[in-house]
């Protein structure tokens, strides 16, 4: 199934705009006032592990009785499991799309996408009708960091699109989170070079991140 089932009225606003980017402007479909809570996103690896996955609801389901907003991309792997562990808690959850509104991707995730739009919120920057290529998702994981005070990566190789949004929040001044387990891999390069930058820290416990992002 290519798109979902039921029509999306999507809402057409312009993000931000500063001396480093163009305007942005994004299409929403949901509920809007959930951008105005401090927002999280919990992203990774698509091929995630079994421990990855259960990493990422655990920290969704955290973010979430503390009253923060899961953000993630809907793709399969940490994203879904994020998703999932948010809303199984009674939390509220953002997914930001590497498609239009309309379309599902992949299709499997077709009744969880219904359930955002309909009862959280669903983001997108490609209008009905744009056709979208692997390498748009970048796009997607840029607009992530922008709509987030904060990113928890749980897993990801060193050659994992996760890292785009990794240098995203340094870019824009935004927390990076790199989970121990990661961290602390000796065969992994990329979080040596991240945890030099000021607003990067070793994820150990969920209050890491609370402290910081009520600051």
């Amino acid at each position: 199934m290519d798109y979902c089932g039921r029509h999306i009225g999507p809402t057409q606003r312009s993000l931000f705009s500063g001396t480093d980017d163009r305007e942005m402007l994004v299409y929403l479909s949901g509920d809007i006032s959930i951008l105005k809570r401090k927002c999280v996103s919990v992203i990774g690896a698509r091929d995630v592990s079994d421990e990855g996955a259960r990493r990422s609801r655990k920290i969704a389901a955290l973010l979430a009785s503390s009253g923060i907003v899961v953000t993630s991309g809907l793709a399969r792997g940490v994203d879904i499991a994020a998703h999932n562990g948010a809303m199984d808690n009674g939390g509220r959850t953002v997914a930001v799309i590497g498609t239009p509104l309309q379309k599902c991707y992949p299709a499997e995730h077709a009744e969880i996408q219904e359930e955002i739009y309909a009862n959280h919120l669903l983001v997108s920057q490609f209008s009905a009708g744009t056709r979208t290529f692997p390498s748009d998702f970048p796009k997607r994981n840029r607009l992530m960091a922008a709509l987030t005070d904060a990113s928890i990566i749980v897993e990801a190789s060193d050659s994992s699109g996760t890292l785009h949004q990794a240098a995203e929040c340094v870019r824009l001044n935004r927390w990076l989170f790199i989970m121990q387990s990661v961290a602390e891999n000796p065969k992994l390069e990329w979080p040596s070079k991240f945890l030099k930058e000021e607003r990067v820290a070793v994820l150990s416990s969920i209050e890491d991140v609370l402290q910081r992002i009520e600051r």
